[in-house]
């Protein structure tokens, strides 16, 4: 028995153990907690008492030798307020592990990270793997990945889900703008579902769906537009704060040169990747006569150039699919410059009240700062999911079997309503010998 014969049929073996020495790795080395290690935090100290006074609240006096031991009343002036510096203090502390773990959402947090950290892991050792037409997709493991894929999606769904309608993490109109966004979203679905907007500005169409079907993902349009509308919003005021556009010139607020430039790389490799999915934009990039090689001599009439240069159609899906892969990545990287941008938030919440006036009131600051502490986690899933969302979706497309289950999904549909056979005009082996890849 070869090698090569060996590997194939333990790749079952191979997925089970990585997934099980990820999860005791994670868990015994805290790697979650190391991610978010030595952030700087805030947090506003005690009151201090006022100086002391004797018991019935008069303070001790200080008189001259020989004067009256009795003055005269004088008229009492207005109460001038003075300023408490013991309240306008604020202290600068590292994040450690015993502060993470009594957060909001910690868990969460810890169980996102792991989740994901798994079925990536997962998903890129299928990439790799030598795997066989003759075997099913039990014997090539790739059974293992879908799964956790798929139950890690689900798992960010609802975690995501949950810290949206969380009630004090939020203005109530967030939550306004949220909904109503997510109800835009559902009518430009529907839009793109019914074919009212044309496909050559999407580049996809849903003529396969019948109505239930089209309505069902008009909604899961306007859903994620929904739930997405407040990590967005969190992520735009970090790399505000991030880049210094206030020009407030205070170091400790924005980022360094990198993590700015970081910052900067990230969103614009977020636009331009959107992009990609836009005909007129893609149709620039991609080359319809590259096989032919058509087009050479069309290089001086600019009105056809669009679709005679560029890369090829199959160039062009992988070059879509690097894009995917990096923002999704720099996102990843970027997390912890955002999740600092949003600590500072507070103290540049501290430092404005601070400025506002003679006599400032701190007691907004106070539980801004108390705030932020308070949901650093749950911020922190708002910053993971969507890239994690991306990476997990791009790794589920590259998996071959995933094809074969999306095919027995909708086999089962067409074998349960005689009507739809039409879709499949095969018998059942003439249909398992066309995916070529059957079930064990």
């Amino acid at each position: 028995m070869s090698l090569l014969h060996l590997l194939r049929t333990s790749n079952l073996l191979l997925q089970s153990t990585l997934a099980l020495s990820l999860y005791a790795l994670l868990s015994l080395l805290h790697i979650p907690v190391l991610f978010l290690h030595a952030l700087h935090t805030y947090i506003h100290p005690d009151d201090v008492p006022a100086a002391p006074t004797s018991a019935n609240g008069v303070r001790a006096a200080i008189r001259r030798p020989g004067s009256d031991p009795d003055p005269k009343p004088r008229k009492r002036s207005k109460p001038s307020f003075e300023f408490d510096e013991n309240k306008a203090q604020i202290f600068r502390l590292k994040l450690t592990h015993a502060h993470l773990q009594s957060r909001l959402y910690f868990n969460q947090f810890n169980a996102a990270f792991s989740s994901t950290a798994i079925a990536l892991s997962s998903l890129l050792l299928h990439r790799f793997l030598p795997k066989s037409e003759s075997s099913g997709i039990i014997s090539n493991g790739a059974i293992i990945p879908v799964l956790l894929g798929f139950a890690t999606v689900c798992r960010l769904l609802v975690f995501i889900t949950r810290v949206s309608f969380e009630r004090s993490a939020s203005k109530r109109s967030e939550k306004q703008l949220s909904v109503l966004l997510g109800f835009l979203g559902f009518v430009l679905g529907l839009m793109i579902v019914l074919e009212i907007v044309p496909n050559f500005v999407i580049g996809f169409g849903f003529g396969f769906l019948d109505g239930f079907g089209k309505f069902l993902v008009a909604g899961l349009m306007g859903g994620t537009a929904g739930l997405l509308f407040m990590p967005a919003g969190r992520n735009a005021r970090s790399f505000w704060l991030g880049t210094d556009q206030i020009r407030c010139n205070l170091p400790i607020i924005h980022c360094g040169w990198f993590a700015r430039m970081l910052l900067y790389a990230n969103q614009l490799l977020v636009m331009f990747t959107s992009l990609l999915w836009i005909g007129p934009f893609a149709n620039i990039l991609v080359n319809m006569n590259a096989d032919n090689r058509k087009g050479a001599n069309l290089i001086g009439d600019v009105d056809q150039l669009v679709g005679n240069v560029g890369m090829s159609k199959s160039d062009f899906d992988k070059f879509r699919v690097w894009c995917l892969l990096a923002s999704g990545l720099l996102q990843i990287i970027t997390l912890r410059s955002n999740l600092q941008m949003y600590l500072n938030e507070a103290v540049l919440s501290w430092y404005q009240r601070l400025h506002s006036s003679k006599v400032p009131d701190l007691e907004y600051s106070r539980a801004k700062v108390f705030l932020h502490n308070h949901y650093l986690c749950l911020v922190v899933l708002q910053f993971f999911g969507p890239p994690a969302l991306v990476l997990l979706f791009l790794g589920l497309s590259q998996v071959d079997a995933l094809e074969l289950v999306l095919h027995l999904v909708l086999s089962q549909e067409c074998w349960a309503c005689k009507d739809t056979l039409s879709l499949y005009p095969i018998d059942e082996f003439q249909f398992w010998g066309k995916l070529h890849l059957p079930m064990w």
